[in-house]
């Protein structure tokens, strides 16, 4: 009888950071992305007295959306319709909202950029806490449309 195939884990990584991890790869390339995201929390750790991971828990925590916006055809006109985002969508927001901010810093390098996100996330700032506080002002100006959500 044959074994199930499990998913590979590094000893002591969590699924969160591997995932983490695999979105900041760009083209194949996971060891580099590896490094990157560990030298990010090297910058951490001189820069906070907190332990790395737990920033980057809590940068993640503080990203992460519970409402958007999504668009509804309802008799020729679409609206903008607030729905609830599942736990495995809002998951990949944070993670994406916070890889696109470190990346439009310029001038840095990625590990440095990526920690100072994490930084400014973890402490309600930065422009990827902006983009959720954006998509929590846009569903709350469209409540009124919420009973057309199904």
């Amino acid at each position: 009888m044959a074994k199930p195939i499990k998913a590979y884990i590094p000893e002591g990584s969590d699924p969160q950071i591997e995932k983490f991890i695999c979105c900041l790869m760009r083209e194949g390339k996971k060891s580099i992305a590896r490094g990157v995201f560990w030298d990010a929390m090297e910058v951490i750790k001189t820069r906070t007295k907190d332990a790395p991971l737990e920033v980057f828990a809590k940068a993640l925590l503080n990203v992460t959306p519970l409402v958007e916006v999504r668009p509804k055809r309802v008799a020729g006109a679409v609206y903008q319709v607030p729905v609830e985002v599942t736990p495995k969508r809002q998951t990949a927001l944070s993670i994406r909202w916070i890889l696109d901010a470190a990346r439009s810093r310029k001038g840095i390098p990625m590990a440095q950029r990526l920690a100072m996100e994490l930084l400014d996330a973890s402490a309600d700032q930065g422009a990827a806490f902006k983009k959720k506080q954006d998509v929590l002002k846009m569903a709350q100006a469209n409540k009124a449309f919420a009973h057309l959500a199904k």
